[in-house]
């Protein structure tokens, strides 16, 4: 059946209504009903009279995932253990990267800034990323949120204040992103951390996401030593005979872990400006993990 000139015009811009979905909600999932629940909206306006249909999209996307953003935060609080984003592979990041620099592409998708949008109200975080990664004027985004203009900017200024202030939007060359998977590869498999001992920032942290469903650390373990002492005990006897296939994940060098053909991990990584460890993310919700596919970095 040949696709009305509705759906193809809708199908142009879903891309980048998935991109933006998924930067607010952190979950692919999420991302995917918000936007699907766009375009039934879409299906029944009265599109005759859009005159604008990408800020259409936009507007209606955008308040979708503010109402699933205010209904996720309240079962966050009831979350078991750590909560991570769910962990995305290049080409959804490559989704949104039309009206994107890949700087921006890439800083705006790590786990760690995904975490520290977890901070911001849902109307901050939205206002920040229309604003600052998708390049909306304040006027239009003000629209959008059905708030002031100076209120806007106010939100966006704000954001912004505590994104910079916590160094999160930088990208790791890829040679020292390299280098840090191969002395974590080593400390897992073989028990060997003095490699990647020399590449952990004295404030490193190390989070697992079970979600209930998958054995996980608890809490965070924080500090040089707890972190390679629970590599050295946990994941090397746990993990040192699974199967490793290095991916991109949500903009930089990540690693998959399979056993017996099943994902049992995706684990990515937050850096220093100076290209030290900062973080190690461990996904092991399944749910989280259903979408992944074990595609090698060429």
């Amino acid at each position: 059946m040949t696709a009305s000139p509705d759906d193809l015009l809708f199908a142009q811009h879903a891309p980048m209504l998935t991109g933006l979905a998924y930067r607010i909600l952190g979950s692919r999932a999420d991302a995917e009903d918000a936007v699907q629940d766009t375009y039934l909206k879409w299906l029944d306006a009265q599109r005759g009279g859009i005159d604008n249909p990408a800020a259409w999209l936009t507007t209606a996307c955008t308040r979708r995932c503010i109402d699933l953003l205010r209904a996720a935060h309240r079962t966050r609080v009831d979350y078991v253990g750590s909560w991570l984003p769910e962990p995305i592979q290049a080409e959804l990041a490559d989704a949104g990267s039309e009206p994107e620099a890949q700087w921006s592409l890439a800083s705006s998708l790590s786990t760690a800034f995904l975490l520290l949008l977890e901070r911001l109200t849902p109307k901050e975080r939205a206002a920040y990323l229309l604003h600052e990664i998708f390049d909306q004027p304040h006027a239009e985004v003000a629209k959008i949120l059905e708030i002031e203009e100076a209120a806007c900017r106010k939100l966006v200024q704000r954001a912004r204040g505590n994104i910079e202030l916590a160094r999160v939007r930088h990208v790791t060359p890829a040679e020292q992103q390299d280098r840090l998977l191969a002395a974590f590869e080593t400390a897992i498999v073989q028990g060997h951390t003095a490699p990647l001992a020399a590449l952990l920032s004295q404030q490193i942290a190390l989070r697992a996401d079970g979600g209930g469903k998958a054995t996980a650390a608890a809490q965070a373990i924080e500090g040089a030593q707890a972190v390679l002492d629970f590599i050295a005990s946990v994941l090397h006897p746990a993990c040192r005979e699974d199967r490793w296939t290095f991916v991109d994940l949500n903009g930089s060098r990540g690693v998959i872990l399979e056993r017996e053909g099943r994902i049992e991990a995706a684990i990515s990584f937050g850096y220093e400006e100076d290209g030290a460890l900062r973080d190690i993310y461990i996904m092991r919700n399944p749910d989280k993990l259903a979408r992944l596919q074990a595609v090698r970095i060429q």
